[in-house]
């Protein structure tokens, strides 16, 4: 399993701007100028204000009421009081296609509300969630899309009248299950990107989350749904009106059409207006749809992956072993971690871990890849990946018991008393947001401090990782900065609620050598200016020798070997960790580096 988790970041309101342009925060005059910069954008908008001005300003523009009709004048041809001629019953033309846009495109309207009512929070939630609500949502959505539509329309008409309003509100019932499937399945991928797993590990609620990351991405096919569906909204509904199935006394584009056809021989001109409206309408609506998801997503391609970090188990056991004294900091005791297996079994892959951490001391944890390092640091910050639990043990944080801790306490936990920096830092910053933003979130969100305040407290942190011209580097997003400065933002995330334990997975992973030897210096630094107690997880024995205090080494999920990190390098005792030595050192001299620690830090 990968050996990797998410930083202590979370977002903003803010979309990324064209690859290589200038970062700025999305307002919508910024997003408008981009959608009307587009032809096609431009355009569709022009054609839909049109449109939309002339039905709103209906009684303003209209020659008369659209039920006015006058038999001497019927079918009467094009004039000076009536534009485009008048109808069977000697009704105005222009007056009636006017009119019949208030009463079509409000129909589209109200279906359109129902269905994104329905259906958009519905998919947000299963897809998200999961667990018995998606497999019922699932099946009722699967038994509303079996029923044929225009069948259900038929018979509710039949059933309720035939008021198009009514009709309405059911077909948007029956269009809501798209927007449901849509979106369920955009944030079943969503839900384990990286970038969500940071705002998790920052200690952001599920809903802000949802609202800050997940809605960000589902936006764009949203928008193109819309259009699509108020396409078929408006289609229905004359489809609906051209079979006579609507109220008939009422002026739409369908009943328009209906009409027209009934007089196709005497007058082909009648089925043009309608007909013109409607395909106007629906290729304005579609064109502009795409530009304004454009305009939205033109940002840096998000990053995949498949994890997702549910919290573990409530009601673990309680088996705090006395042999040895409890740290104040961290305290793990007996710790077993344990994932569900298809047949109902569970597979242990921790078994009884003991661990401490004292404040201001680094400890190591050592081990190849696949040796339960990374499954013991999800464990004391409640983020195991999906089946995962802890099945028996201890873990206290500053004296406070988080095996069995409610996810409400552990989002507390993690954002206010310990900090996560993880490895692959372009994979832990969400894209579709400034340095800036994801600095804030989680500052106002766990410190309550305004806006500006939580600004200029994240102008301070990227001055304490020793980030060049921070003020830019705010406005900057995740694809404009190099690897090392985006570490560096992951520790300034990590810090940003002041914690007191720092627990960092692979923090150098991907760095090259002097960007690997700065990292590791900021975060020596960090730990002597704060106190801070520091959980370094790594398989890298050099950075261990360089900056840790004590050693812990794991193997197929147990502690082997554990002391100070001059005891455990220098004279190992357990043939794994003599192995791991073996296999890192060459054939000279077996050298010392925590020395030059020693000696570096008694220098200064």
């Amino acid at each position: 399993m990968s050996e990797n988790l998410p930083a202590t970041t979370a977002a903003g309101p803010i979309v990324a701007p064209p690859p290589g342009g200038r970062a700025s925060p999305v307002r919508p005059r910024g997003t408008l100028r981009r959608v009307l910069r587009n032809p096609l954008g431009a355009i569709s908008a022009a054609l839909l204000l049109i449109i939309v001005l002339a039905v709103v300003l209906a009684p303003l523009i209209a020659p008369q009421a659209p039920g006015a009709s006058s038999l001497a004048d019927a079918f009467n041809g094009p004039s000076a009081g009536h534009p485009l001629g008048m109808d069977s019953a000697g009704r105005d033309i222009l007056s009636r296609v006017l009119y019949g846009g208030r009463n079509t495109l409000g129909g589209a309207l109200l279906a359109l509300a129902i269905a994104l009512a329905l259906g958009v929070p519905s998919g947000l939630f299963a897809g998200y969630c999961g667990g018995w609500f998606d497999s019922v949502a699932n099946w009722t959505v699967n038994l509303v899309m079996a029923l044929p539509a225009m069948v259900v329309l038929l018979a509710s008409r039949a059933i309720l009248g035939p008021n198009v309003w009514v009709l309405m509100i059911v077909l948007g019932v029956l269009v809501a299950p798209s927007f449901f499937r849509l979106v369920r399945g955009i944030v079943a991928n969503v839900r384990g990107e990286l970038y969500v797993d940071a705002a998790k590990v920052s200690g952001l609620s599920d809903a802000r989350i949802v609202a800050r990351h997940v809605l960000t991405v589902v936006r764009g096919p949203i928008i193109i749904q819309v259009a699509l569906v108020s396409g078929i909204a408006i289609a229905l509904q004359a489809g609906l009106e051209f079979l006579g199935v609507g109220s008939g006394s009422t002026a739409t584009w369908g009943a328009m059409l209906n009409e027209a056809f009934q007089n196709i021989q005497r007058v082909p001109m009648l089925i043009l207006w309608p007909g013109l409206a409607l395909g106007l309408t629906n290729c304005a609506l579609v064109l502009m749809a795409g530009a304004v998801r454009d305009a939205l997503e033109e940002q840096a391609p998000r990053p995949r992956s498949a994890r997702r970090y549910p919290a573990p188990a409530a009601g673990v056991e309680e088996t705090a072993r006395t042999q040895t004294p409890r740290a104040a900091l961290l305290s793990v005791r007996g710790l077993a971690v344990a994932y569900a297996q298809p047949d109902g079994t569970d597979k242990e892959v921790v078994h009884g871990v003991d661990l401490d951490v004292h404040p201001g001391e680094i400890v190591g944890l050592v081990g190849e890849s696949g040796s339960g390092k990374s499954q013991t640091a999800f464990s004391i910050l409640g983020i195991l990946p999906q089946g995962g639990r802890v099945t028996r043990g201890s873990i206290t944080v500053n004296g406070q018991e988080a095996a069995g801790m409610s996810e409400r306490d552990h989002r507390a936990l993690r954002g206010r008393t310990a900090g996560y920096v993880p490895q692959e830092p372009m994979s832990n910053l969400d894209p579709a947001f400034t340095i800036g933003s994801q600095l804030m979130e989680p500052i106002r969100h766990h410190l309550g401090l305004s806006r500006k305040e939580a600004a200029a407290r994240a102008l301070e942190l990227l001055r304490l990782v020793e980030i060049p011209d921070p003020e830019r580097t705010l406005r900057l997003y995740p694809h404009e900065i190099s690897g090392g400065m985006a570490q560096r933002v992951l520790i300034a995330g990590a810090m940003s609620c002041d914690p007191e334990l720092l627990i960092a997975d692979e923090p150098t992973t991907a760095l090259d050598v002097r960007v690997q030897a700065e990292v590791l210096d900021l975060l020596r630094r960090l730990q002597k200016e704060r106190g801070l107690g520091v959980l370094l997880v790594t398989h890298n024995l050099g950075v261990v020798a360089d900056v840790c205090d004590r050693v812990a080494v794991m193997n197929s999920g147990r502690i082997v070997e554990s002391g100070t990190t001059e005891q455990v390098l220098g004279q190992p005792e357990d043939p794994y960790t003599r192995t791991l030595l073996a296999a890192v050192l060459d054939d000279a001299p077996t050298r010392a580096p925590w020395q030059n620690r020693a000696a570096r830090t008694a220098t200064a």
